[in-house]
């Protein structure tokens, strides 16, 4: 082989190999969010002062149930169904989801969920290309947010969330891509 066959055969291998990783899929599922992180978010919510603030107040800091994305209308009996524990009367409520649902019409309630999450395969190109092994990586945020408003002013307010999601998937198949060639011919048999 000639000097020069040789450099570019090299060079080829050095690109395919060294830029390997940039092949790997990656994918981010997120949602158009009015806060950056889950900090954020999370001074929004306290934030709120029930019997305070209103909605015309939750809508200038970016909570707007008209506009914000992901923002889910709740009604009267939605409320009742997420908040009221089935077949107990005996169970004390907070005055907001009383009131809330005394003004039963009058009463809106918002569900608010925001989501920023990123999933990366990492490890090596050739073994996940060639199935023996994928390896993915998924981190990211989650919150989410319940306000009631009675005549346009919050009465109730809750939150759950996931500050840091953080889960590392990883699939070996041993025999790479005929794993999936031998459930297809068992599938066969049966």
């Amino acid at each position: 082989m000639q000097a020069w066959s040789k450099t570019a055969l090299a060079g080829t291998a050095a690109l395919l190999l060294g830029g390997c990783a940039s092949l790997l899929p990656r994918g981010d599922v997120h949602t158009e969010l009015p806060w950056r992180d889950y900090a954020q978010a999370r001074a929004a919510y306290k934030s709120i002062r029930p019997y305070h603030t209103t909605m015309a107040e939750l809508r200038e800091r970016g909570v707007d149930p008209d506009r914000t994305p992901n923002v889910k209308l709740l009604s009267y009996a939605d409320i009742l169904r997420e908040l009221v524990p089935a077949g107990s009367n005996s169970v004390p409520l907070d005055r907001g989801i009383a009131e809330c649902l005394q003004r039963q019409h009058a009463c809106v309630g918002y569900a608010i969920a925001q989501r920023h999450v990123e999933s990366r395969r990492i490890g090596s190109f050739w073994a996940d290309f060639l199935n023996f092994r994928r390896e993915t990586r998924t981190r990211g945020w989650a919150y989410q947010m319940l306000v009631l408003s009675v005549d346009g002013k919050i009465v109730y307010k809750l939150w759950s969330g996931e500050p840091n999601i953080a889960q590392d998937q990883v699939e070996r198949n041993p025999l790479g891509p005929l794993q999936s060639s031998g459930d297809a011919l068992v599938g066969k048999l049966y």
